[in-house]
């Protein structure tokens, strides 16, 4: 299961499909450097997201 700390690089290795969740939030994760060392909090954070949302929708999507 996905949670809010789990570091984006973590996540997009594991479930590449991931990145169609994050650029559908606007969110270059793939092109960006600080993908490297932010988890997915961090990163909804300084894109104005609520973290929690952007983990639900992540698992959800990865589920199906």
């Amino acid at each position: 299961m996905i949670t809010k700390n789990t570091p984006i690089r973590d996540l997009l290795t594991k479930y590449p499909r991931a990145a169609e969740v994050f650029a559908g939030k606007g969110m270059g994760c793939l092109g960006c450097s600080a993908s490297m060392f932010e988890t997915i909090e961090e990163g909804a954070l300084a894109h104005g997201l609520n973290p929690d949302a952007l983990v639900d929708e992540m698992n959800a999507a990865l589920k199906s």
